[in-house]
């Protein structure tokens, strides 16, 4: 079901309240949200959404976008490509907004693309899988960081610390299909042997079958690729089963409920992702770190949690779209939108400073990452 965010702008001073004159109600920019809210994207997409919320409200108290409100209609689609479709139809047909946001996951995104090119809208993704970029769509933008910049930043790591027998595990969703790829393409170019090659499919509770073959393969790490709850059970039965190695993931896995769901099996688990979750490792002197510790500081007094990588990616959705609206001349239509989004340079966001061009719809680099490992319940970067 849809809920709608919308703050009108009285658009008058002060001082013309006080004298009774008629607010002007002007046309709100609306925007689609796609995020996953049920499911076992949901501790994904409930920052998303949140951090949303709070951005809108911010740019509408400012003013909204050239004197015009923006209004954001959220989706859930709950973990799920066929009702991710759905929704699009719907925000598209019945709502009529000039932009989606999200989905969430990489497969709910890839579903959507018909719908988007249907209607010639541009779609700012959340979700991290290589297609989203690679197989290039000209209305199509993503704001995480790429499989094909995370997977090779870790498999360096691991090199780097004498681990070159991996023991691989990944969903069969969309993510962690697309990461399976990436990672034994890249594990080949560095002279990484993969020695197990083990996957689950999403919503499975038990993987000591696939978790007991990479116990007893001779690999050194345990590496998995997914985004979803499942990845808690993973840590926590490696953990169970005596797994004697260490374990990391992707940046999917930047997310406390990991932490929380494995307990103290997560310690010393590592992970590679943006700097959002220790704001010092920008660089405190720049502007990347005031963008962020501002944002960190509004939403823990909003929220009461610090935000995760991935309230980053909807932050970073909202204002590349916003950003781009607030610089069209005339009339603000999806083409003229979507040229704006693909002209961003330079923009100092949560995931990384965005540079996007006609060949580069995602526009970070591995400049934007580092690598993180679980102390004491939470995280800390790694030297």
């Amino acid at each position: 079901m849809a809920t709608a965010l919308a703050v009108t702008l009285g658009g008058c001073s002060p001082k013309a309240q006080t004298v009774e004159q008629p607010a002007v109600k002007a046309e709100p920019i609306k925007i689609g949200a796609i995020v996953s809210l049920t499911g076992t994207y949901a501790g994904l997409g409930d920052p998303e959404k949140k951090t949303i919320e709070m951005e809108v409200a911010r740019i509408n108290e400012a003013g909204g976008i050239n004197g015009r409100p923006v209004e954001v209609i959220f989706e859930d689609d709950a973990t799920d490509e066929a009702k991710a479709v759905t929704a699009a139809t719907r925000l598209i047909d019945q709502d009529g907004v000039i932009a989606l946001i999200g989905a969430t996951g990489s497969g709910q995104t890839m579903a959507v693309r018909g719908e988007v090119d249907r209607a010639k809208i541009p779609q700012v993704s959340l979700a991290g899988a290589t297609a989203i970029t690679k197989i290039f769509d000209p209305l199509v933008f993503a704001t995480p960081w790429s499989n094909t910049i995370v997977a090779p930043f870790t498999l360096e790591a691991l090199k780097k610390a004498g681990l070159t027998k991996v023991g691989l595990i990944t969903d069969s969703g969309g993510f962690g299909k697309d990461g399976r790829e990436v990672v034994k393409a890249e594990a080949a170019k560095q002279g990484i042997d993969i020695v197990s090659d083990q996957t689950f499919n999403p919503g499975d509770t038990d993987m000591t079958a696939q978790l007991t073959k990479i116990k007893n393969s001779g690999a050194q790490v345990l590496l998995m690729w997914t985004a979803g709850a499942e990845a808690a059970t993973i840590v926590k039965s490696a953990d169970q089963l005596g797994l004697d190695m260490p374990v990391y993931g992707s940046h999917g896995n930047a997310r406390k409920e990991l932490i929380d769901g494995a307990g103290p099996a997560a310690e010393g688990f590592r992970f590679a992702a943006g700097k959002i979750l220790v704001p010092a490792a920008y660089g405190v002197d720049t502007d990347a770190y005031k963008v962020a510790t501002d944002f960190v500081t509004r939403y823990k007094a909003a929220y009461g949690d610090a935000p995760s990588t991935f309230a980053g990616h909807a932050y970073d959705a909202l204002y590349l779209i916003t950003e781009a609206a607030s610089r069209v001349q005339g009339d603000l239509t999806p083409a003229a939108l979507r040229d704006e989004i693909e002209k961003t340079n330079g923009f100092v966001g949560i995931g990384g400073t965005f540079t996007m061009s006609p060949t580069d719809h995602n526009g970070l680099s591995v400049n934007d990452l580092t690598m993180y490992e679980v102390k004491d319940g939470t995280w800390q970067t790694v030297k």
